[in-house]
C-alpha cells in the first residue's frame, strides 16, 4: 500500500470524527479503486462516508494539516481513473448524502446532495409530471460524480450536458471554506463563471456537495425507431442530414454490426445485425410523429435497409436499454478478456469520415472493436477487447487509441467527449489545449489547490 506521508495521523482524527464512516480494509478499498476499464486499480488508503457538507469541509481541514490527498467518490462508474489513488490518501465517498433538498415545478428546477442519483431524482419528481434528462447509461451515477465529470450521454443533443444543467453547486475547496458558486437564475452577468469550472473539474479544484439542476416536463409524446444500414458511414451521414434540416431529436444513437450482435444476445433482441441507428423523438403528439417521418425519409435517402417503429412504451424502454447495456454486452460476449473503453468527438460535419477511418484503422490493426456512439452530437466510443496478457496485442492497442485521439484533433475535435481525462486521457492534453492554455490549467490549480492535495495525478500531465 502507498501510504501518504501523514495518512495514519489523518485517518486515526477522522475515525474520532467520523467513527465507523472510517473503513481501512482491503476490499473497501479496492472497491473505491478503478474497475471499469484496463488502467491499474490504486487504492486509497482509507474510505470515509460524510453525511453533510459541514463533514466534508472537516474531512478535509483534516487532510490539508496533514497534507493527505482526498478523491472524491460518487458511484464509481468513471472509465478513466478518476476515483484512483495514485499518491494514497482518503477516498471520500458521498454516496449517502442522499437528500432532495427542494424542488420547484414553477421554476423547473431542484437542489440535491452530491449522492443522489438519476434514477432517485427522476422517481421523486416523476408526480410532478417532471424529469432529469442527462442520462449517462450508468444508472447507480451520483449527480454530484455527473457534475465532476461533465457527464452527457444519450439525451445531450436535445437536453444538453451536466455543463448546461447545472445552474449553481456547493463545493468544499481545498482550505476547507464551503463556496457556493451562484443562484438559481437562468442566467447571470455577475463575476467569474465559478459553476462551470468546476463542473468537468474531476474533484481537482473541490469536492461537490450540493447542486441545484435544471428539470424539464415530461413529453407528451416520445416516439423511437431503430433503422439498419449497410454501413457505419451511411447511418453517419443519415445523422448528419438531419441534424442539418433542424430537426429536434431527442435522441440518435450508432451502433455498428458488432455491437448490434452482442446487443442481440445479451438483451434478447432479434435485430439485423447490421450498423444500426437509435432515434428517438419527443414532443407533441402530432409534432413528433411529424418528425419521426421526416428521418424516415432522411434515413432511407442515405441507404437505411428497414425503419421499425418501437410498437409501444415496454418496447421503447426495452430498445433503450438494450443500448446502455452495451458495455455489459461486450462483456457477455468475450467472457474472460480485457476492455478499454475510450471516446471522442468531433464536429458533426465529420462525422461520418472519422468513424469510417477509425473502423478502418480496427480492420488494419487487427482489433476487435465494436462502436457505439452519441453520433447526434459527434460523440463515439469504442470498446476495445483484447487479451491483457499478450504485450503485442496491448501495444497495438495503445497504438490504436492514441491515432483515435490524433484523428479526432486533426478534425478539429477532442480526445474526450463524455468520459472526461482522469488519468487514463491526460497525456493527450498538451496535443489537445497547447502550453499557454495548459499553464493557465496549472495555474487555477495551484490557486486553489496549492498543496495539491486534491485528486492528484489527474487531468494535468
Amino acid at each position: 500500500m502507498r501510504e501518504a506521508p501523514g495518512v495514519s495521523q489523518a485517518i486515526a482524527e477522522l475515525k474520532a470524527l467520523l467513527g465507523s464512516r472510517v473503513e481501512t480494509g482491503e476490499a473497501v478499498r479496492a472497491a473505491h479503486a478503478n474497475t471499469l476499464t484496463w488502467i491499474e486499480a490504486l487504492p486509497p488508503d482509507a474510505v470515509v462516508w460524510p453525511l453533510a457538507t459541514d463533514e466534508v469541509a472537516a474531512i478535509v481541514e483534516i487532510a490539508g494539516r496533514h497534507r493527505v490527498p482526498l478523491i472524491a467518490f460518487g458511484a464509481g462508474t468513471s472509465l478513466e481513473g478518476q476515483v484512483n489513488a495514485p499518491l494514497g490518501g482518503i477516498s471520500v465517498d458521498l454516496s449517502r448524502m442522499t437528500r432532495i433538498l427542494a424542488v420547484s415545478a414553477r421554476d423547473l428546477d431542484c437542489t440535491v446532495e452530491a449522492g443522489v442519483t438519476r434514477p432517485a431524482l427522476n422517481a421523486h419528481v416523476r408526480d410532478l409530471g417532471l424529469f432529469f434528462a442527462v442520462d449517462p447509461g450508468a444508472d447507480g451515477a451520483t449527480l454530484g460524480g455527473m457534475g465532476a465529470t461533465r457527464a452527457s450521454g444519450t439525451n445531450a443533443m436535445r437536453y444538453g450536458t451536466m455543463r448546461d444543467t447545472v445552474l449553481s453547486l456547493k463545493a468544499v475547496m481545498a482550505n476547507g471554506a464551503v463556496m457556493t458558486t451562484g443562484g438559481r437564475a437562468r442566467k447571470s452577468a455577475a463575476g467569474l463563471d465559478l459553476t462551470r469550472l468546476l463542473v468537468g473539474s474531476e474533484g481537482t479544484l473541490g469536492i461537490i456537495t450540493e447542486l441545484t439542476l435544471k428539470l424539464h416536463p415530461v413529453p407528451e409524446r416520445i416516439v423511437a425507431a431503430a433503422c439498419p444500414f449497410e454501413t457505419v458511414a451511411s447511418a453517419c451521414e443519415a445523422t448528419m442530414d438531419a441534424t442539418a434540416s433542424g430537426l429536434q431529436l431527442a435522441r440518435v444513437e450508432l451502433l455498428d454490426a458488432l455491437q448490434v450482435s452482442a446487443v442481440n444476445a445479451h438483451s434478447k433482441l432479434a435485430l439485423p445485425e447490421r450498423p444500426h441507428l437509435f432515434v428517438e423523438i419527443a414532443g407533441g403528439t402530432a409534432a413528433a410523429e411529424e418528425q419521426l417521418a421526416h428521418f424516415r425519409e432522411i434515413a432511407l435517402a442515405n441507404g437505411a435497409l428497414a425503419f421499425a417503429w418501437a410498437a409501444d412504451e415496454t418496447e421503447r424502454r426495452r430498445l433503450w436499454r438494450a443500448r446502455h447495456d452495451a458495455f455489459w454486452s461486450i462483456r457477455t460476449t468475450w467472457p474472460g478478456r480485457s476492455l478499454v473503453v475510450s471516446d471522442v468527438a468531433v464536429p458533426i460535419s465529420a462525422l461520418a469520415t472519422c468513424v469510417a477511418e477509425t473502423e478502418a484503422d480496427i480492420a488494419a490493426s487487427g482489433l476487435v472493436a465494436p462502436i457505439v456512439g452519441h453520433v447526434g452530437d459527434g460523440n463515439f466510443h469504442v470498446i476495445v477487447v483484447f487479451d491483457a496478457g499478450e504485450r503485442e496485442e496491448v501495444e497495438r492497442v495503445r497504438a490504436f487509441l492514441d491515432r483515435l485521439v490524433a484523428r479526432a484533433l486533426a478534425m478539429g475535435g477532442t480526445s474526450t467527449g463524455e468520459h472526461g481525462v482522469g488519468q487514463g486521457k491526460a497525456g493527450h492534453m498538451a496535443r489537445e489545449f497547447g502550453g499557454p492554455a495548459l499553464e493557465a490549467m496549472r495555474a487555477i490549480k495551484g490557486a486553489l489547490d496549492p498543496l495539491g492535495i486534491l485528486n492528484p495525478g489527474k487531468m494535468l500531465p
